[in-house]
């Protein structure tokens, strides 16, 4: 009979729940882990990963289409839509499989099954656990990790069926190649989405509520990247609703309305790509002081909720819904009950955003309205990729970079790119706000020649009139 009794049980083994457990695991906690589908949660099943490799996929058979500028000739290529989903899912499954690894490298004790919060004795909480082989047990731990995820969000009218309308997670398995989509909501998952399927050949319409694409994004990012997109051939439409889908035997019409004109496209697929909602439905925080706000549990700086010995991490304790930032939350958490003096609380500025679309979208801190909006007066940098010589080595000359620095103290209040890599380059940016930089000491360090990375330099150097590549 496995042990029951752990100092920190984890209810979710997702990059937020596995990160925590093993943080606990290397400073002594005694932990368990719950997981009732796969370890590594979404992300690294359904997320993050295989939507990556998929984007892969579309990247190099873009630059197929593009050979001849490098000098190369390619007289046929095509692809396998079925080899493309079965990389995709075997990269998922090589880094799940990882994840099990490192439970039992950290001794760490997994529950296959569903938990629930069921109440406190003799100072240790109590999890009922229904086991995936139908078996039952209760668990008891002195701290629980609420790392339960989040789901799609479903518009009314608008559901997903698994055929015709997609969730992210259809999305990433089609039987077949659509040859057109209409995708729904212009966040990261839906313009990643768009892209990929743009790039392999579809006909694509996006559909976004607000007026502009990836509206968390910096205002000129949003506008340039709209531009390039159309460049691609993908319809935008912004400022738009979908009002009403008619689902024939294997294409969706979808009427769509903007500026009080409705007009009627027929496609193969619909994505819905609206956002998310916590998985805060039967774990069992009925009678327990665990807030909920608009399905995400409500947590202090340090991911305590308002019962005692019961924290929440990731996406269910909201956004920015990302799984690096759920990975922090998980340690935090765990270093702070630990009573380690060197945590921090999560400062949401400091998380970087990246989307990986083509081009790459990244960003970090405030946008320039979000800053002049707190009333700060700003310097703002920008550089363009066509004035980099290793931008333009990789036949990759459109984009920018962007910086907004506190004009009276120099702080690096913000940075957004849009162009190649740039998924890659932001965690420069995101090493000088932690270390609280100021545009001296990144006007004072000396970046690598040629390569990417200089544009950050010229675009700090910018918003202090001192560029020296434009």
């Amino acid at each position: 009979m496995a042990d029951t009794n752990f100092d920190l049980i984890v209810v979710g083994g997702g990059p937020g729940g596995y990160v925590a457990a093993i943080r606990a695991a290397q400073l002594g906690i005694k932990t368990a882990v719950v997981e009732r589908e796969h370890m590594g949660g979404i992300c690294l099943n359904w997320g993050c990963i295989p939507t990556k490799a998929l984007l892969r996929t579309s990247e190099v058979y873009g630059l197929m289409k593009h050979a001849e500028s490098f000098g190369l000739s390619v007289k046929e290529f095509s692809y396998d839509a079925k080899k493309v989903v079965e990389r995709s899912r075997k990269v998922a499954n090589q880094l799940s499989s990882g994840v099990k690894m490192l439970m039992r490298k950290n001794k760490i004790t997994v529950f296959d099954g569903s938990a629930k919060l069921a109440g406190s004795e003799g100072g240790l909480r109590k999890l009922a656990v229904a086991m995936n082989d139908k078996s039952n047990v209760t668990l008891a731990g002195k701290n629980i990790i609420l790392a339960t995820g989040a789901r799609a969000r479903q518009l009314s009218g608008l559901e997903s069926d698994g055929k015709l309308v997609w969730t992210y997670k259809d999305a990433m398995v089609p039987p077949e190649f659509p040859k057109s989509l209409l995708i729904i909501g212009s966040g990261a998952i839906g313009i990643e989405f768009a892209s990929f399927y743009r790039t392999l050949g579809a006909e694509v319409t996006v559909v976004e509520v607000v007026d502009r694409i990836l509206p968390v994004e910096d205002e000129e990012v949003s506008a340039f990247a709209k531009r390039q997109f159309e460049k691609q051939g993908m319809k935008i439409l912004t400022g738009a609703t979908v009002s009403g889908l008619k689902k024939g035997a294997d294409q969706v019409t979808a009427t769509i309305t903007a500026s009080g004109k409705s007009q009627e496209i027929t496609v193969d697929r619909v994505i819905s790509a609206v956002g998310i909602v916590g998985n805060v439905e039967n774990i069992g925080l009925e009678g327990t002081k665990v807030k909920v706000d608009k399905t995400h549990i409500v947590i202090d700086q340090w991911g305590f909720t308002g019962e005692p010995g019961v924290y929440a991490i990731g996406d269910v304790a909201g956004p920015p819904w990302l799984a690096h930032k759920a990975m922090h939350e998980g340690v935090v958490v765990v270093e702070k009950l630990a009573g380690l003096n060197s945590v921090h609380p999560m400062k949401v500025d400091n998380i970087p955003g990246c989307t990986y679309s083509q081009p790459q979208v990244a960003s970090i801190g405030l946008t320039e309205a979000a800053a002049k909006a707190k009333g700060l007066q700003v310097k703002v940098g920008k550089f363009p990729f066509i004035g980099n010589g290793k931008a333009i080595a990789l036949g990759e000359p459109e984009g920018f970079v962007k910086t907004v620095f506190d004009a009276k103290t120099g702080e690096l209040l913000g940075a957004h790119m849009i162009g190649a890599e740039v998924t890659e380059l932001i965690q420069g940016y995101s090493i000088a706000k932690t270390l609280e930089t100021t545009e001296a000491e990144l006007m004072a360090t000396v970046f690598p020649h040629p390569t990417l990375s200089e544009m950050m330099h010229e675009a700090v150097l910018a918003a202090y009139g001192r560029p020296l590549h434009i």
